[in-house]
């Protein structure tokens, strides 16, 4: 595995290798895919949840863990503020396509609305519940590799995860929901929310490890986020 270095010699080096770009875009790619099929409710056992929260959003978390891990929270904070343009592009692509008149011949305009037809409150609830899980997730992460001197990997990725998730839930049900559904259940919403997609990402622990260990070992690289600035707003 290749020497540990700081992140203040990681910006030195501004060179995006192959593997980055493909973790980067499987990040972007199960953002908007989740938030794409998240229309659908699924049963899992008698919770009642959206079908993103079970298939690919918590992939997100897993991939932004490992981009944090291996490339540290530099990298990482780029490629979520690239998952959010790229799912704000996605988004307004959908609401203008829904906004056109439809051709005469074509009846499914009400099948679209009702599938992609998004309303302003969930959107924003989603946009800003990304932004504060995703960085809570990256942020934690990277400052227990420090404290742990880089030891269980375990521990790191499944504590993030559980504030970055934590904050999400509470984030955009907290925005979605208030005020439209009786008060006694936002609680309880929100517990399902977090708990369900923490799970996705205890029974991925193996997969973590063995994707993290194989870009360490390919890359030559273990990023510390020594002397690193932690704001979200730079990209640099």
């Amino acid at each position: 595995m290749g020497r540990r270095r700081s992140e203040v010699e990681r910006t030195k080096d501004e060179h995006f290798s192959a593997l980055f770009v493909v973790v980067a875009a499987l990040f972007v790619t199960s953002l908007i895919t989740a938030n794409i099929v998240a229309v659908k409710l699924v049963d899992i056992g008698g919770l009642v949840v959206p079908a993103g929260t079970v298939t690919l959003f918590p992939l997100s978390y897993i991939f932004g863990d490992v981009l944090t891990e291996v490339y540290g929270f530099r990298r990482a904070r780029l490629v979520i503020w690239l998952g959010f343009v790229c799912n704000l592009l996605a988004v307004g692509s959908i609401v203008i396509t829904q906004v056109l008149p439809p051709a005469a011949i074509w009846d499914g305009q009400a099948a679209y609305e009702r599938i992609l037809g998004f309303t302003p409150r969930l959107l924003a609830g989603s946009f800003a519940a990304y932004l504060v899980g995703e960085f809570l997730n990256a942020v934690v992460l990277a400052k227990l590799k420090i404290v742990t001197q880089g030891r269980w990997l375990w521990m790191r990725t499944i504590s993030s995860t559980l504030v970055g998730q934590g904050a999400d839930s509470l984030v955009f049900i907290t925005i979605a929901f208030v005020g439209t559904i009786p008060g006694g259940e936002l609680v309880p919403l929100m517990v399902t929310a977090w708990l369900v997609k923490s799970a996705y990402e205890v029974l991925a622990t193996p997969l973590t490890y063995l994707v993290v260990n194989t870009l360490k070992r390919r890359e030559g690289v273990d990023t510390y986020d020594y002397g690193t600035d932690f704001s979200p707003l730079r990209l640099r």
